[in-house]
Formats: C-alpha cells, structure tokens, sequence
C-alpha cells in the first residue's frame, strides 16, 4: 500500500509547509520530492485551491535561470503560441507522452549501464566497447520506437482536429460547397 499524497501548505507570506513533517521548506526540498519521486500536492492554506503546478513551474523558472537551461528560447515561444490554440489540450498530452517515453529510454539505458558497475571492478576500454558496441543497435530501435509513437501520437492528434473540424462545419452551408450527401 502506497503512503497517502504529501501536503504542503502554502501560506499567504509565499511559505511552504509540509504537513508531514511539520516544518517549514523551500522550494529546493519541493524539487527534492520531484526527484525522489515522492507524491505530493501543494494547496493553497486558506482556500485549499491545488497550486501544485504553480510551484512546478516556479522550480523550473528557477533552473532555467539557473545555468544551462533546458528550453531554448525558440521552443518557449512554440509553447506560447500553443496556448489558447484549437490544439492546446493534444499538445500537452503530446509532450506529455513524448517525455514520459524518453524517460523509459532513458531508464532502460542505465539500467544496462549498471549492470557493467554490478560486478565490482572498474570497466576497462574493452569492455566498454563492447558496452557501446551492443548500445548503437540497441539505442537506434529504441530511438526508433519513440519517433514512431510520437509520430501515431500526432497522427492521432490530426485525426482529432479535423473530426472536431467536421463536425463543427458539417450542418452549415457555404456557397459553392457541394451539398453533402445523407
């Protein structure tokens, strides 16, 4: 049986309490539960309103700011335009799924990584091109899988907009257009 979801509290001062443990954290603790994959949902203290990805995408700000970023300037503004667009809601279960099929592969590839540290002994340069000599195959399906599931995924996506489309045009009559048929 999984632990119950984490609250933490936000306080109208722009403090975070953790319900779990009673004290006060920062933000830097919230990422700590993102990357120790501890379920948690942030609520605001007064209205109980989930303000949980409110405070996901102030770390990210923060990361961002912080070095090398992950979102080149291009992309940010792609997302942007996204926002209020007829695909908005596909768009984010695109990226959605595009992220969560990365982290598959990259799950996959580490854990072929650590089998080569199990053994107890410091790899030598044979072995590790015999590692990567079985990764290129290996990483060129996996590469292959994800751009043909994000591919179906956008398929699907087009698919949608133009049934929605259809659907939406098909009782009104434009001059010019062929009656459609019954």
């Amino acid at each position: 049986m999984s632990a119950p979801i984490r609250l933490i509290k936000k306080y109208p001062n722009r403090r975070l309490y953790d319900t779990r443990t009673s004290a006060y954290i920062t933000l830097a603790d919230v990422k700590q539960l993102v990357l120790d994959n501890e379920p948690f949902r942030v609520a605001d203290a007064k209205t109980s309103e989930d303000l949980t990805r409110s405070i996901l995408l102030q770390i990210i700000l923060e990361e961002e700011a912080g070095g090398a970023p992950l979102f080149s300037s291009s992309m940010l503004e792609q997302i942007i335009r996204f926002y209020g667009h007829a695909m908005q809601g596909m768009m984010g279960a695109y990226l959605e799924k595009t992220m969560q099929s990365f982290v598959e592969i990259q799950d996959k590839l580490q854990e072929q990584s650590k089998s080569i540290y199990d053994t107890g002994a410091m790899p030598n340069a044979e072995v590790w091109a015999q590692f990567m000599a079985m990764q290129a195959p290996m990483m060129q399906a996996m590469m292959g899988n994800y751009i043909d599931q994000s591919k179906t995924l956008f398929m699907q996506m087009q698919e949608q907009m133009a049934a929605q489309t259809r659907s939406m045009f098909q009782n009104m009559n434009f001059p010019g257009a062929t009656p459609r048929q019954k």
